[in-house]
């Protein structure tokens, strides 16, 4: 118990130390060794969590995702059964309020999807793992579904899904040119009043 503890303590600090110098360095330009300075561990260390910044990267995605989906789920949660409708306006409004829109973070995935463009490998896991994401959201949505109304030209679900992280890609990129955290929920709350409300 006391290793997998410890274990756990030591790949929680790498992916912390990797966050920060992803963030400060760009991902093309940290190195392992980097990584393990700001963690204050060795390499052995870091090669007994991950196999290298690749791997380290999609944990760092898996965790966000994860935040992502559940910040979904937390806008949708109504009482058993009851309709959503007309309170979408209040399920857009949370959504926006409170989806992770953090700077650093998108300075990170942006870095990470030039490299994974000039890598055909890394982008055909790239793509997987938005995928999850896109399914995890869908999964959320699909619980609403019957109490969601979805608009006219989205014909179902995964539709909608899709919609709904391409308004969020959409904001970050604006986000990352002018850091107006605001302004950039703001026109969350317009994609999403415009992709699902009648």
């Amino acid at each position: 118990m006391r290793v997998t503890k410890r274990r756990a303590e030591t790949r929680a600090r790498l992916l912390d130390a990797a966050f920060r110098v992803f963030a400060a360095k760009g991902f093309g330009a940290a190195r392992i060794d980097d990584v393990c300075e700001a963690a204050g561990f060795t390499r052995g260390a870091f090669y007994s969590n991950f196999a290298s910044l690749d791997e380290l990267f999609f944990a760092l995605y898996d965790e966000r995702a994860a935040i992502i989906s559940s910040q979904v789920a937390a806008a949708l949660a109504t009482e058993e059964g009851a309709p959503i409708e007309p309170s979408i306006h209040g399920v857009i409004s949370r959504t926006a309020a409170t989806l992770l829109l953090d700077r650093d973070w998108l300075l990170v995935k942006t870095d990470f999807l030039l490299y994974a463009a000039r890598h055909p490998e890394v982008a055909v896991l790239l793509a997987a793992h938005r995928a999850e994401l896109r399914a995890a959201i869908e999964a959320r949505l699909a619980t609403a579904h019957g109490r969601l109304a979805l608009p006219r030209g989205v014909a179902d679900v995964p539709a909608a899904a899709r919609a709904v992280v391409a308004a969020y890609d959409g904001v970050t990129v604006q986000l990352l040119l002018d850091g107006d955290l605001t302004a950039a929920r703001a026109w969350l709350t317009q994609l999403l009043t415009a992709l699902l409300v009648r």
